[in-house]
């Protein structure tokens, strides 16, 4: 009877002490305090309270990046899931609404809210030339034309998106290979002076920041970078995409690490590893440079991630050997892995290998206090949630009159005349008739090339909303110029047609990475056909669309005016603003323009460079006054 009587008082002690408790919550009593919850706490406070709270499983999870295609709130908050991405057309619906992106991502980020330490996700996505994988963005120049920053920024925090896979610092040594675009210039001093995007994306460091520790301006409106692919990933053997670069460790630190000594300089947040290879050894294996030199050498403090599924590609073919390939990877020194879909199958694994010492904690606590303290920086943690303040800042006007600018300075004439005294350009805007043709002259995505909407980028005029080169000619002539436009015109019509001169506008269709490759860099054979059958006839200036330089003999000496407008996107007005003379042509070669693919690889300072047009060419013209 005592008995019974003792466990009812202690039941209903209990139910007195857990209904003060609720009392006092409802009273508003101040909740547990959490250091790492406090953003008056050091940062390095804040990670060290933070990691020790930590299970095994939540540490894991902050290391995971998984694609929006298999995430969902569940999936979030049931694996502590660190990152989510949009690869190249991973989106909410076709044509989303910055909204409906904002939307999407707060709903992924409630979802890791909602674990037990209420640690944010951060979400990435590739904003490599604009925010390109979002409809109605501006989409700029890709790399290999120029390179912004702040207004990229402000388009993908539009969306709710906190971090873009962006500058990649590539020094392309051979146009052969299929990310040529994405890289500034074969000279690594013009990708060193291209690092400058970063404080546009990230804002500028403050002056008393320690270096190798990461920036991200928290103010809104800036995102975290990520300088990329580390590294030597330009200059693979013959330009094949993910290959071997074979360099001594002198000139792979002369031409392909510069570059990421600014960028770590300059605060960038993260660095993601290279699929490529350095004399047979995987980047995404290489312990010696990932964690031996960028983290111990350099003192990077920021996180390095991993290329999409690089982890499985460490083994040919890829996944062949995953336990394996993790334990390399997560041991080279990479913190999070873009494992993109088979996320339980890595998780599940990585927790046997730490359990049973294969991957030592330590390198697991490395990996988390490096990821959680980009998140503090960011202030990640103190507004985790977008809202809709932004939205209208996707492809806003004077972003769109930004691109229009970068494009006309992008632009480098490489002839203007078939003699020097008789230049073509600027063109008259103001003449009875004119012919526009050629496969690139009426098609938004072939102005745009990859990495827009879509991973390869796609042709035709519907992908996105911008101003094509032929409606934006018919913009800039008087209003009694007849604008005559055909793809392919034969040659008869050419002449028969009494045109005053012809805008020729060719080059490559949309590709993105190993689909890019190319042995031969011709232009397609139908432009060539064009060029032929209207510069064969009539003055013409032909403008190259391309990722890259192509092969142009035997055709230069039929060509009135040669412009190289590489991948402009979707402004092609800045196109016709130098052909019309508003403003002068002023760009310059950031790469050499080679004879035949033969001479490849042929840089500056090579024994055999003798290039069609050198490095640093282009011709000028002065803008007609008004």
């Amino acid at each position: 009877m005592e008995r019974q009587w003792f466990s009812t008082c202690c039941v209903l002690l209990l139910l007195v002490l857990v209904s003060c408790n609720s009392s006092f919550a409802a009273a508003g009593a101040k909740p547990l305090y959490l250091k790492y919850k406090d953003p008056k706490q050091p940062v390095g406070a804040r990670i060290k309270d933070l990691v020790k709270r930590m299970t095994l499983e939540e540490k894991i999870g902050q290391m995971v990046q998984i694609d929006l295609t298999v995430a969902s709130s569940d999936v979030m908050k049931n694996y502590y899931l660190g990152s989510v991405l949009s690869g190249g057309g991973s989106v909410p619906s076709p044509k989303a609404s910055a909204a409906a992106w904002v939307n999407t991502v707060n709903g992924l980020q409630k979802g890791a809210l909602s674990t037990r330490l209420g640690i944010p996700m951060i979400y990435g996505i590739d904003a490599v030339h604009g925010h390109n994988n979002v409809y109605n963005a501006t989409i700029f120049p890709h790399n290999v034309g120029l390179g912004i920053g702040a207004a990229t920024a402000k388009e993908v925090r539009a969306t709710g998106i906190p971090y873009a896979f962006a500058p990649c610092i590539a020094v392309c040594r051979d146009p052969r290979w299929g990310r040529c675009y994405e890289s500034y210039s074969e000279d690594h001093t013009i990708v060193q002076k291209m690092t400058e995007i970063i404080p546009g994306l990230q804002g500028d460091l403050p002056a008393n920041s320690r270096k190798g520790v990461p920036f991200v301006d928290n103010g809104g409106t800036k995102v975290a970078a990520c300088a990329k692919h580390y590294m030597g990933d330009g200059g693979t053997t013959k330009g094949i995409n993910e290959n071997n670069t074979v360099i001594s460790m002198n000139g792979l630190m002369s031409i392909h690490m510069p570059a990421y000594l600014n960028s770590i300089s300059k605060g960038v947040a993260t660095i993601m590893v290279s699929y490529s290879s350095w004399n047979g050894k995987k980047m995404h294996a290489n312990r010696e440079l990932v964690t031996g030199f960028l983290k111990d050498k350099l003192k990077f403090r920021g996180f390095v991630i991993s290329d999409w599924q690089g982890i499985d590609r460490i083994t040919s073919p890829p996944h062949a050997n995953y336990s394996s390939s993790i334990t390399a990877g997560v041991g080279a020194g990479i913190d999070m892995i873009m494992v993109a879909y088979n996320y339980t199958e890595l998780i599940n694994d990585m927790i046997y290998q730490v359990k049973n010492r294969i991957i030592p904690v330590s390198r697991i606590d490395d990996a988390v206090k490096r990821i959680l303290r980009v998140k503090f920086v960011m202030g990640l943690f103190e507004k985790p949630l977008a809202d809709l303040s932004m939205v209208n800042e996707l492809g806003k006007q004077e972003h769109r009159d930004l691109a229009r600018e970068a494009v006309r300075k992008s632009l480098v004439l490489l002839k203007n005349g078939k003699t020097a005294d008789k230049p073509l350009l600027p063109l008259p805007k103001k003449a009875a008739k004119i012919l526009v043709a050629g496969s690139h002259a009426d098609n938004l995505g072939n102005q745009c090339g990859g990495w827009t909407i879509t991973w390869q980028g796609q042709t035709g005029n519907d992908l996105t909303s911008g101003t094509t080169i032929l409606k934006a000619v018919k913009s800039a002539v008087a209003p009694s110029t007849q604008v005559v436009y055909s793809e392919q015109p034969d040659a008869s019509f050419v002449k028969s047609s009494k045109f005053s001169y012809a805008i020729v506008v060719v080059g490559e269709p949309p590709y993105a990475e190993t689909q890019g490759d190319s042995l031969n860099l011709t232009i397609p054979a139908a432009g060539l056909t064009t060029i032929n059958n209207v510069c064969g006839s009539i003055k013409c200036v032909v403008v190259v669309i391309s990722g890259r330089p192509l092969v142009i003999e035997p055709y230069l000496a039929k060509i009135d005016a040669l412009v190289a407008a590489w991948l402009p996107g979707t402004e092609g007005q800045g196109v016709t603003d130098v052909l019309f003379g508003d403003y002068g042509f002023t760009g310059k070669l950031a790469r050499n323009w080679f004879r035949s693919v033969s001479q490849l690889p042929m840089n500056v300072g090579d024994a055999h460079y003798d290039p069609l047009f050198p490095f640093g060419f282009g011709l000028t013209t002065e803008p007609i006054k008004s």
